[in-house]
């Protein structure tokens, strides 16, 4: 790994306002980690060294500033770019190139950034994957669906990427990818340009190597002034593990364990409490939800191009068969109602605290990993964030999923930053 990979965003931006470093020696240094490792890590669906660095020598003889000045990003091939094609990760698409930049790209890129290249989505932001290994361990899936965004950041190919997230699709990922990921509440970021899979669930968020840079990222991206977190001391944390962990494994059970009685012992105030019975419907509704606006935001590709889809895909489309609209209807208003029950669950909790994943990444590229413990927030449009905290039996990461109040971002970063300097020193 080169001197430039493991630098911070922030680092990047200081030491070119500082003149002490070329955007070009950063896209160089990015580059030659890419050339090193994407044989092996598979993250990159489309990268053109050439344009890039010409970009970069344009950026360094304009003397560019910004919040984002001179970082590299890597941008999900979910999400429009006019000078890289945008595929979705289908091959319906395959050289397609938008007529314009998502509002998410443009917003980085007046900050002073520039795009690295697209990074691997799977199919249309579902189950289907695509090359992306593990770079902890390539016989291991990255998650999905923002795969190569997480991939990427995590073995030091880029300091920033986007994601997307529908079900659990940011904070598995970079669960599995050990690195910070973190979804805003529902809305937060604007989704124009980006392709929709399900209108009332999908919400772009971002990955990052720390929660500094991750709060950097998306305060560019939601048009909030950006700002570092400044951790105020350890908060009030409601330990919930939720019906997930029925499903999880020891490890994951024992590292969210571990966790709130390492911050209680740093004097946080550590509460368990379960979720209350309605939310268990949750998981079942989003489901649903999703399978029914994926067959409505898709119907242009299974009228034209049925055949090009994969077999998960037709299977999820299928299932919307099944949903009545009546039920449907009533999915939604459960989440309404759970909407509302939600900030009185938290009473005076800052944050709530839980699994990310169900465990360590599973061995194989064929799927991308269970997506349940990210169903339940997502459906309830909140703010979440994961943290790495240790490792599982096999060494690969594992961590704890913070979720905060609709609309309390910032606070949740802030929260986040505070756990993590405490979870990071073990």
């Amino acid at each position: 790994m080169t001197m430039f990979t493991p630098m911070s965003a922030r680092q990047i931006v200081e030491r070119i306002a500082q003149r002490t470093m070329t955007v070009e020696s950063v896209v160089r240094a990015c580059l030659e980690r890419v050339a090193e490792r994407e044989a092996t890590v598979g993250a990159w669906t489309f990268l053109n060294a050439d344009a890039v660095l010409a970009e970069a020598r344009r950026l360094d003889a304009a003397g560019i500033g910004g919040a984002l000045a001179g970082v590299p990003l890597g941008v999900k091939d979910l999400i429009d770019t006019v000078e890289y094609p945008t595929a979705y990760g289908s091959p319906i698409y395959a050289g397609h190139r938008p007529a314009w930049d998502a509002a998410c790209v443009a917003r980085a890129r007046a900050a002073g950034a520039l795009v690295l290249g697209k990074t691997v989505t799977t199919e249309f932001a579902t189950y289907f994957p695509g090359k992306t290994a593990n770079p902890h361990d390539p016989r291991a899936t990255p998650g999905g669906s923002s795969s190569g965004s997480a991939a990427a950041v995590a073995d030091g190919m880029v300091p920033l990427a986007y994601g997307t997230q529908t079900a659990a699709s940011v904070i598995r990922p970079a669960a599995y990818c050990g690195v910070v990921g973190f979804k805003p509440s529902f809305g937060r970021i604007s989704r124009a340009g980006v392709k929709s899979l399900a209108e009332s669930l999908d919400t772009i968020g971002v990955f990052a190597r720390d929660v500094a840079d991750a709060a950097l990222f998306s305060g560019v991206l939601t048009g909030r002034a950006p700002s570092i977190p400044v951790a105020t001391g350890l908060p009030r944390i409601l330990l919930c593990p939720t019906p997930a962990a029925d499903r999880a494994d020891a490890a994951a059970l024992a590292t969210l364990d571990a966790a709130a009685a390492l911050l209680a012992r740093k004097g946080a105030n550590v509460v368990e409490r379960p979720l209350p019975e309605p939310f268990g419907g949750l998981y079942a509704a989003q489901t649903e939800i999703m399978a029914v606006e994926a067959a409505v935001a898709l119907s242009h590709e299974v009228a034209c191009h049925a055949t090009q889809l994969s077999a998960p895909l037709r299977q999820l489309i299928a299932s919307a068969d099944s949903v009545a609209p009546e039920r449907y209807d009533a999915d939604l208003q459960l989440a309404q109602r759970c909407r509302g029950a939600f900030d009185t669950f938290l009473g005076d909790a800052d944050v709530l605290m839980t699994l990310s994943a169900l465990g360590e990444a599973p061995e194989g590229l064929t799927a991308t990993g269970d997506p349940i413990c990210g169903r339940l927030w997502t459906l309830l449009g909140v703010p979440c964030l994961h943290l790495p905290f240790g490792v599982g039996p096999r060494g690969l990461p594992l961590g704890v999923q913070l979720v905060a109040r609709y609309g309390e971002d910032e606070r949740l970063l802030a929260v986040g930053e505070a756990l993590s300097g405490v979870l990071r020193r073990v």
